[in-house]
């Protein structure tokens, strides 16, 4: 099968791109930047035929899913910032439309799209699950991916053969950037972890790979399917990292109320003054009131089993210090050590 992987330089797509590859198929990734391409791909030996072009450029989409089989939609501009809100909103609504909506007019039999749990989540709701219904939001990139998940879902209604997957907090090695959670992971060894509410839940990245993986592989038909990985709470999170490292990380108490209203003040600071930080009531209510995330159909369904988050964060840990994005003193006896590859 020849498919085509959107977002191929990322964290996300560059696992997928490799899984599809591993596993026989013939990779073709849509990409902006042909020197990262290269790095990414080529360097990894991993053969993929790159396309120039963007996203939200139908021709440059055409051209990509000419010849192709299946396809997995990886690709999503995130930025914070209110002054490129729209550019947000435009750029995601126009992949979907085009990547996925491209798919599936001409027909291609197996369609993955990578949506958000952030289309989901409810604070004070219950766990979400892929039947939850979509909520609206503030955050341009959060209407984003409920704008485009509701548009998913109407072709869904409508026969396509179109499958969902839900991502929590993606971490893990080999990123070809500073992922968002993989930069989480890194404060929260350097600087500090709050213990709060609520709690941080995580995929592995080769984990959410493989799942796209076996969703292509399937038979023709529509679905959707949590990747939720596991969720810790703050202080199990807080135990499992002082674990790994053999050290104490720093850890602050702070009422979940606390953090609530200070993204309220976020939001009224970023209409004055338009940081790039995401410290918003919407950040702040998935730190300290998220729920968890149902993968329960997914592992039935699929006959899969989450790695050890232990594993996981071990692995995310030995590459940031790998790549200098931690040091010696926040990793402690992880240093040196080998990680997985699979």
């Amino acid at each position: 099968m020849r498919v085509l992987v959107t977002g191929g330089t990322g964290l996300v797509g560059s696992h997928t791109a490799r899984a599809l590859q591993r596993a026989g198929h013939s990779v073709r990734a849509l990409v902006r930047d042909p020197a990262k391409a290269d790095r990414v791909f080529a360097a990894r030996g991993v053969p993929v035929d790159a396309v120039i072009g963007d996203i939200a450029d139908q021709a440059s989409v055409d051209r990509a899913l000419e010849g192709c089989d299946g396809v997995v939609h990886c690709a999503a501009m995130v930025a914070m910032k209110a002054s490129r809100a729209q550019q947000v909103l435009d750029t995601n609504a126009r992949g979907v439309q085009f990547v996925i909506g491209g798919a599936q007019r001409r027909g291609l039999p197996s369609i993955v799209y990578v949506s958000s749990v952030s289309a989901l989540f409810r604070p004070g709701g219950p766990p979400v699950s892929p039947d939850s219904p979509v909520v609206p939001a503030k955050t341009a990139y959060a209407r984003s991916k409920a704008d485009a998940e509701t548009m998913v879902r109407r072709l869904q209604d409508d026969g396509a053969p179109i499958r969902t997957t839900y991502p929590a907090g993606v971490i893990g090695p080999d990123d070809p950037g500073l992922s968002e959670s993989n930069h989480a992971l890194r404060t929260f060894l350097k600087d500090t972890l709050l213990r709060t509410s609520g709690g941080f839940q995580a995929v592995d990245a080769r984990d959410l790979a493989e799942i796209h993986l076996r969703l292509l592989e399937r038979p023709p038909g529509a679905g959707r399917y949590m990747a939720g990985g596991h969720l810790l709470a703050w202080d199990d999170l807080i135990a499992l990292l002082d674990e790994l490292t053999g050290r104490r990380v720093n850890r602050f108490p702070l009422p979940g109320s606390l953090l609530r209203f200070s993204g309220r003040v976020g939001d009224a600071v970023k209409r004055v003054w338009d940081f790039d930080f995401p410290l918003t009531s919407e950040g702040m209510a998935f730190a300290t009131q998220w729920p968890g995330a149902d993968s329960s159909k997914t592992e039935s369904e699929l006959g899969f089993a989450f790695r050890d988050p232990r594993e996981t964060y071990s692995d995310a840990i030995r590459w940031l210090h790998r790549e200098g994005h931690l040091e010696d003193r926040h990793v402690g006896r992880l240093r040196g050590r080998e990680e997985t590859t699979t």
